[in-house]
């Protein structure tokens, strides 16, 4: 069984945001911020004495110095029954995202998403969710093709089913989101339209043409994976990232290079979202 690494961090709320960003960045997931605190969960085999030490550092660059209250290995256990009590009901433009458990009815204008997150990235709360669910609408037309590179919990693939798209090809390296990425494609009755492997764009089929391709994903893993992008994304395919800082622009968009048109750059506090045109020279 699988087990993690709980970490409760205490910080002034007032550098939660930034700190958070650094951790997603060393493959932290689950944040819960309370008051001063963070709580947030790490792979057990994923978390050792050099990682502890860059945190420390990190907290040692805040003004007002934070610390790691504790840590404390857990076992894999059903994560919704300790979230139950902080995620709620929300609308997101278009559409109403609310785990099972609310009971809040989706307005009559908006489109259903039902979420279980467990542990994986994807909830809606976080900025770089909103920002991709409020760009979707405007990107993705009936009868795409879609790629939906680091599902999560698998709620951008949904939400472009529910908007029309044909289909959806998705994947994550996490065994923990390919599991409640499915859980909750079944939830939302589209397991006809969505696709979801083990993996990274190896697992691309050699034969995918994109009209569409999503990537919420951290800044390092998205530089890695463009070459890939390239190819399978159509000509005058559309990208849209996230999992970015305002900080990382510039060295996304030189990622980019001229084979991509940056169209659009949206932003909510630190974190940004970017919409690229594939060009066709």
């Amino acid at each position: 069984m699988m087990q993690y690494v709980k970490l409760v961090i205490e910080i002034s709320e007032i550098h939660q945001e930034s700190l958070i960003a650094e951790l997603f960045e060393m493959d932290f997931t689950g944040f819960e911020q309370r008051g001063g605190q963070i709580i947030t969960y790490i792979e057990e085999k994923k978390y050792n004495h050099s990682q502890k030490k860059r945190i420390e550092q990190l907290l040692a660059t805040y003004p007002q110095e934070g610390f790691i209250e504790s840590e404390e290995i857990i076992a894999d256990r059903n994560w919704n029954r300790q979230w139950e009590q902080t995620l709620k009901a929300q609308t997101i433009g278009k559409f109403f995202v609310k785990p099972t458990w609310s009971r809040e009815k989706c307005p009559n204008n908006k489109i259903l998403l039902e979420i279980d997150p467990k542990m994986s990235f994807g909830t809606g709360y976080h900025e770089t969710t909103r920002l991709m669910l409020e760009a979707l609408p405007s990107i993705v037309t009936n009868g795409d093709h879609v790629i939906d590179a680091g599902t999560g919990t698998g709620i951008l693939a949904i939400a472009a089913v529910k908007l029309g798209v044909s289909r959806v090809f998705s994947f994550d390296v996490s065994e923990w989101s390919v599991n409640n990425a499915r859980e909750n494609i079944l939830l939302n009755d589209v397991a006809d339209a969505v696709t979801v492997k083990p993996g990274s764009t190896e697992e691309i089929p050699d034969n995918c043409s994109a009209d569409v391709l999503l990537a919420n994903i951290e800044r390092n893993v998205i530089l890695s994976m463009v070459p890939d992008f390239k190819k399978v994304l159509k000509p005058e395919g559309q990208l849209l990232l996230s999992g970015l800082l305002q900080k990382d622009l510039d060295v996304i968009c030189d990622r980019l290079g001229d084979d991509f048109e940056v169209t659009d750059i949206a932003q909510k506090n630190e974190w940004i979202s970017i919409h690229a045109n594939r060009i066709v020279l």
